[in-house]
C-alpha cells in the first residue's frame, strides 16, 4: 500500500538539511526532472557549486528527503532571490533555506503556486515590490522550432553582438530592466545591467537581429545546460517593434542552441505581444511562474 507523506512513519523518515558539496548527483536528478521550471537552479548549481562564498551564482541550498529521495529545494542566491522548485514543503524550505543562509530576502522565483506559498511563509505579502504576478511558462522542443521565412531567405540577418555595439545593447539591457523589471534607472543598475550583458555576450549567449546593418532586436539566454536553454532579456526598441525581427532573433539564437546540442528551450512571460510571437515559432504553454522582486 502507497504511504501518503502525511502518515506519522513517512514524516520520521523525512529529513531537511543543507545541501553541500557531495550532494550534485541528487540535486541535478530532481531538477532534471522539473527540468521546465527549474532552470536558474539547476544551471547556478551546474556553473557555482553547492559551496557558498558570495560569488556569482553561487547560493546556500535547503532540501527535503524522504530516505535517499529528494521532495524539493529551496536555494537562496548571492542576488538575494530565493529560488524554488518545492511541489511540496515550498513554505519549509523557503523559511529553513533563509535561516541557513541568513541573507537578506530581496525576491522569489519559481512555480507560481510555490511563490505563493513560500511568500506568505517569510511574512512578505505585504512587503513593496517592483515586480510581482504570475507568468505563462512556455516550452519548446528545439526539433519543432518554425524558423520565420524572413530568416530562412536571409531578408533579416542575425548574429552576435559586435565590440562597437556594447553601447548601444547596454543601453538596451538598461531599458529592459526598467520596462520588465521594475528596476530604476540609475549608475548602479546600468552597472548590473552592463554585467549581465557583458556575461551573456562572454558566454556566447546573445544575438541580433540587423536591419540595414544596425541591430535592430536581441535575443539572449539568461540559463544554460547542455540539453535545455531559457530565453531571457528579448527586447526590442520601440520604434522597432512590430515587425517581426524580435521572431527573428529568437529563432536564430534557438537554431544556435540547437546546433550546441540542446533539445529543448524555455521562457516565462505576462506579456500578450510576446505570447503571441514564441506561440508563432512553436512554443506551448506548460505552465504557470512567478518572479517577485521586492523593492
Amino acid at each position: 500500500m502507497t504511504q501518503h507523506v502525511d502518515d506519522p512513519s513517512v514524516q520520521a523518515a523525512m529529513n531537511l538539511r543543507r545541501l553541500q558539496p557531495g550532494d550534485e548527483a541528487v540535486l541535478e536528478a530532481f531538477l532534471a526532472s522539473h527540468a521546465d521550471s527549474s532552470m536558474f537552479i539547476r544551471a547556478n548549481a551546474r556553473r557555482a557549486g553547492l559551496s557558498y562564498n558570495a560569488e556569482p551564482y553561487q547560493a546556500v541550498y535547503a532540501a527535503r528527503f524522504h530516505g535517499d529521495r529528494m521532495l524539493g529545494v529551496a536555494a537562496h542566491a548571492w542576488t538575494g532571490l530565493v529560488l524554488l522548485q518545492a511541489p511540496e514543503h515550498a513554505a519549509e524550505l523557503a523559511r529553513t533555506c533563509t535561516e541557513f543562509s541568513r541573507l537578506p530576502v530581496r525576491g522569489l522565483a519559481g512555480p507560481a503556486a510555490q511563490v505563493r506559498e513560500a511568500r506568505a511563509a517569510l511574512k512578505l505579502d505585504d512587503a513593496p515590490t517592483a515586480v510581482e504576478g504570475d507568468e505563462v511558462l512556455f516550452a519548446l522542443d528545439l526539433s519543432d522550432l518554425v524558423v520565420p521565412e524572413a530568416l530562412t531567405r536571409g531578408a533579416i540577418v542575425c548574429r552576435a553582438p559586435r565590440p562597437e555595439e556594447r553601447d548601444t545593447l547596454c543601453a538596451w539591457r538598461i531599458a529592459y530592466d526598467v520596462e520588465t523589471l521594475g528596476a530604476t534607472d540609475s549608475p548602479e543598475s546600468r552597472q548590473r545591467a552592463a554585467g549581465f550583458l557583458d556575461a551573456q555576450i562572454a558566454d556566447g549567449n546573445a544575438w541580433v537581429a540587423l536591419h540595414e546593418d544596425a541591430p535592430v532586436s536581441l535575443s539572449a539566454f539568461n540559463a544554460t545546460l547542455p540539453d535545455i536553454v531559457q530565453l531571457g532579456g528579448i527586447y526590442t526598441p520601440p520604434p522597432w517593434r512590430g515587425r517581426g525581427y524580435a521572431k527573428v532573433a529568437v529563432a536564430a539564437s534557438l537554431l544556435a542552441a540547437r546546433e550546441r546540442g540542446a533539445s529543448r528551450a524555455v521562457l516565462f512571460t505576462g506579456n500578450p505581444n510576446a505570447m503571441r510571437t514564441y506561440e508563432a515559432l512553436g512554443f506551448a504553454r506548460v505552465g504557470d511562474y512567478s518572479i517577485v522582486l521586492l523593492r
